[in-house]
């Protein structure tokens, strides 16, 4: 089970992400202050259904395994940039536009 404190701090930021955006699992570690993107996909598969769990995704671009049809009409509603939408199970989300960037005060305490 994910440290209480660790699993907290990582809901508190995908909770910050702005709509039409998207952190990578190793992202969300960073901002937390963690370099275990294993452990952020471990936390949201046991946690995100409480949280925006559609804008935290793999660095492929991809959207979360086995959550890509019903991630999609978020996406489209948002306004994230996607690449290559095939059909509801095979897209891409265009991480070089829609990735929140480092400059972005979520990462205010981190030492880039």
């Amino acid at each position: 089970m994910p440290d209480a404190e660790f699993t907290e701090a990582l809901l508190a930021v995908v909770g910050e992400i702005p709509a039409g955006r998207v952190m990578t699992y190793g992202d969300v570690a960073l901002a937390v202050g963690s370099n275990a993107p294993r452990a952020v996909g471990r936390v949201m598969a046991l946690f995100g259904h409480a949280v925006t769990w559609w804008r935290v995704v793999p660095a492929s671009g991809l959207p979360p395994q086995g959550h890509a049809r019903d991630a999609l009409p978020r996406y489209r509603e948002e306004g994230t940039p996607l690449r290559s939408v095939v059909s509801p199970d095979d897209y891409r989300i265009a991480l070089s536009a829609a990735r929140l960037p480092y400059t972005h005060e979520i990462y205010a305490e981190v030492q880039l």
